[in-house]
């Protein structure tokens, strides 16, 4: 199984978005931008030959970015956590992210660091600017509010069990007039596949959840990996499309073949046009299925 990487749903923005997040990280760049063809054109009602999905890296980490409909929006249920080396560093990123967005924490010294902020960008991404050097730079912060709250450690514990290469790092928790339910998870970090997630969660009435603007994109070797994961995570029946779901915490997933990239990019038009279409027909993907498209 490769890495996870992180899905971000726009509405048309995607290609300025990505061009906007590699201008201001370093070590950033755009990868292969796929366009929306005939058949998935018709499907989705997407300008035919408009960018469909762009892969890009910031600070050599793997992104994707997806324009779609205009019906999911960004929320700080997911923000991505930034270790930032100096305060130039958080500084730079803050002038950058903040234009055009909006301020949930001013970016100020806390308690907790010398300098830190919580804004949301022009385009609704909610970041966290911290100074604080980590192996691995930007990391989605998930916040469990709502009726998910109380269930962070639970989600961290099931999604740790279900991937190799995973584990606990630590888990602080809120202490008695702290600021929230004593015993709530305050700040958690855990690794799913080698990968860095941080956990938060809060009681206050934040008004917001888990969206499918942001998913986790699962690449599997084989159509075991993909029955595994999906009959582990999928907990909405109505949210199964083309290998997408949701789990039981709201948060969304896409579990799919390592060689479906191959497939939808075959240089016989035809040939890919065929495996679309067969893929906008399926829920769970179907690795024999798609290969015969």
């Amino acid at each position: 199984m490769k890495n996870i990487t992180p899905f971000l749903w726009f509405d048309d923005q995607a290609e300025e978005a990505v061009n906007f997040y590699t201008s201001i990280f370093e070590n950033s760049k755009i990868g292969h931008v796929a366009r929306y063809d005939k058949a998935s054109a018709e499907v989705s009602g997407r300008p035919e030959g408009s960018a469909m999905t762009v892969g890009f890296e910031l600070a050599g980490q793997s992104f994707a970015a997806l324009n779609g409909d205009p019906i999911y929006k960004f929320t700080p249920a997911i923000s991505w956590f930034v270790g930032c080396k100096t305060e130039e560093e958080v500084q730079k990123l803050y002038d950058a992210l903040v234009e055009g967005g909006t301020v949930m924490m001013p970016l100020q010294e806390y308690p907790f660091s010398k300098k830190y902020a919580w804004i949301a960008d022009k385009f609704g991404v909610s970041w966290q600017l911290n100074l604080d050097d980590r192996a691995q730079k930007i990391s989605p912060a998930l916040m469990f509010t709502g009726a998910d709250f109380g269930k962070a450690e639970e989600a961290i514990n099931f999604y740790t069990s279900l991937f190799s290469n995973s584990n606990i790092a630590q888990i602080s928790r809120y202490a008695a007039g702290e600021g929230d339910k004593e015993g709530a998870v305050k700040y958690a970090e855990f690794s799913v596949n080698g990968y860095q997630f941080i956990g938060m969660e809060s009681s206050f009435d934040h008004k917001f959840a888990f969206t499918e603007a942001t998913s986790f994109m699962v690449s599997c070797e084989t159509q075991e990996e993909i029955d595994f994961f999906w009959d582990k995570l999928s907990a909405d029946k109505a949210s199964e499309q083309c290998g997408w779901l949701k789990d039981k915490y709201g948060v969304s997933w896409q579990i799919v073949p390592a060689v479906l990239d191959k497939l939808l990019g075959d240089p016989d038009p035809a040939k890919a046009q065929r495996v679309m279409k067969a893929m906008l027909q399926m829920k769970k993907l179907d690795i024999k299925s798609l290969e015969e498209a």
